[in-house]
């Protein structure tokens, strides 16, 4: 069966046909419609999913950090992000994603003034130099003191030297694939807690000890990204033993 100018739309388009024949006899023009429609509409559910994991993730790590960010913000359900962020046709509008938070007042009692945090889902596959500048001039025309980059496949070379041009911002960038699941949440990641200055201090005079006797952690490190640790800071790890109950280390940052 033969259809002459099909419908724009391929959901009427399979509908027509199949009011008429079946997917047997159907001819492999319109064979080829019907599976390539399945298979894009599979993978808009997918990319939906995976990136409201990931959106999931980053409000999480927001949270974690210090900031403003609601309960019902970190548990969105798949239903409410698809509704906020997913065009009629499935497929997600990451720039719809992004967003900005503050510090709690706790927080800036804790670490002083932190700064408002801004978070950008970047559209683009690969990010090259034009896109990351409109990037750094936000976070520099807005006066934020942090900005989280999310991105899909790649960075080039020469967009990363623009990181500092913000200074004394901090950029900081993350791949989708790596906020799918939220790595603290691991039945085997420890307890980490950044330690505020005084904290650290405190630490120090009670052990006497210097920072260089400090066991480290790499900024590398996938935790100490999650919670955003700048070299020199502390953070306490709290792990569990069979014998002792709960204990606590402490990490420098390098």
């Amino acid at each position: 069966m033969e259809l002459q100018g099909l419908p724009a739309n391929p959901n009427l388009a399979i509908e027509v046909v199949f009011l008429g024949a079946s997917a047997e006899s159907a001819s492999p023009k319109i064979k080829k419609l019907f599976d390539e429609s399945i298979s894009g509409r599979m993978d808009e559910d997918k990319e939906a999913a995976r990136l409201w994991r990931a959106y999931r993730t980053v409000k999480e790590l927001a949270r974690d950090r210090g900031y403003n960010i609601s309960e019902s913000e970190c548990n969105i359900s798949l239903e409410k992000f698809r509704e906020d962020f997913c065009s009629g046709g499935g497929s997600v509008n990451r720039a719809a994603m992004c967003f900005q938070a503050a510090p709690t007042k706790e927080a800036q009692e804790k670490f002083g003034e932190i700064g408002n945090l801004w978070v950008e889902f970047c559209p683009e596959a690969s990010v090259g130099v034009k896109t990351m500048r409109n990037f750094c001039m936000h976070i520099a025309d807005k006066n934020f003191s942090t900005g989280i980059f999310i991105y899909q496949t790649s960075i080039t070379a020469a967009a990363q030297k623009l990181f500092p041009s913000v200074a004394p911002a901090t950029i900081e960038t993350f791949q989708e694939a790596d906020l799918i699941v939220n790595i603290t949440k691991h039945v085997l990641v420890p307890k980490h807690i950044r330690l505020s200055t005084d904290e650290k201090k405190e630490l120090l005079e009670r052990y006497r000890l210097k920072e260089s006797q400090l066991p480290r952690i790499q900024r590398e490190d996938p935790v100490a990204r999650y919670l955003g640790l700048k070299k020199g800071q502390v953070v306490k790890i709290i792990r569990r033993s069979e014998t002792s109950g709960r204990y606590a280390s402490y990490r420098i940052c390098l």
